[in-house]
């Protein structure tokens, strides 16, 4: 492993370890505060996100950092995420369930060169599991390669999130996969979903919003282990662009199965 990736493991660990595990079921009412109608954010995502910018800035003082807290306060600050070299930082991915005081949640970083990520983490505190991808280099749970494998079922395992598009259209979605799949919920945490993916648990994901931090990161993970990520019209994700949606899924042939049903 790059030995500035070794430190930014190691980062993330330290601030789970102290700023966000220890908040953990542990938030006191004004520590929850509504950023947007329905979009939380806590004292320990600003505490993580503070320490992460910190510490990679000393890893890496030449980059720029694009934090999902700093861009709530300043939005121009998304489009530094297509600089020359840039940090993408989801402090803690899957608020609402962190504040529910439920897993899953975890903390999420992108490096990417002028639009194309380099590197991922999703690292996930509860169980301890960091998920790492390089781009031509593999993914990694906890260091060890990792291959993306279907989940075995006779009707694939198929979630669509309801984020960012109409009661109809995504009632009109759900109806024509499930005459294919079996629709499970979405676990509101881009963290955990990507994972899933890859490690045989579903099959296939459907989003409608696609924010760099949320995305970035896991679309490295799942693609570098051989599953499928994709735009609503079948082109590649490209961060920085004003393509629609995602299909990720844990295979190429579910991936362009799943895009055909919603959207030939």
């Amino acid at each position: 492993m790059h030995p500035h990736h070794q430190a930014v493991s190691a980062l993330m660990r330290t601030v789970a370890e102290a700023v966000v595990m220890p908040r953990f079921r542990n938030l006191a009412a004004h520590e929850v505060l509504e950023k947007t109608p329905g979009e939380l954010v806590t004292i320990a995502d600003r505490e993580a996100e503070a320490r992460l910018t910190e510490g990679l800035a000393a890893i890496d003082p030449d980059a720029v950092i694009v934090g999902e807290e700093a861009c709530a306060a300043d939005p121009a600050l998304m489009e530094q995420a297509t600089a020359a070299r840039a940090w993408i930082i989801d402090p803690i991915d899957g608020t609402a369930n962190f504040a529910a005081g439920q897993p899953p949640f975890g903390i999420m970083i992108a490096l990417v060169e002028h639009g194309m990520t380099q590197a991922g983490w999703l690292y996930d505190p509860v169980a301890e599991r960091m998920c790492h991808a390089v781009l031509g280099g593999g993914a990694f749970v906890n260091g060890a390669p990792v291959r993306a494998r279907a989940s075995g079922a006779a009707r694939p395992f198929a979630a669509i999130s309801k984020v960012g598009q109409s009661e109809e259209d995504h009632a009109s979605r759900t109806a024509r996969f499930a005459a294919s799949f079996d629709l499970v919920p979405l676990p509101r945490c881009a963290a955990e979903n990507y994972p899933r993916l890859v490690l045989g648990q579903n099959d296939i994901a459907v989003f409608r919003r696609t924010l760099v931090w949320d995305h970035a990161p896991g679309v490295l993970f799942l693609t570098e282990a051989g599953g499928y990520v994709g735009r609503w019209d079948g082109s590649p994700y490209r961060i920085g662009d004003d393509g629609v949606g995602i299909v990720a899924a844990s295979s190429p042939e579910l991936g362009k199965r799943a895009t055909e049903l919603l959207f030939a």
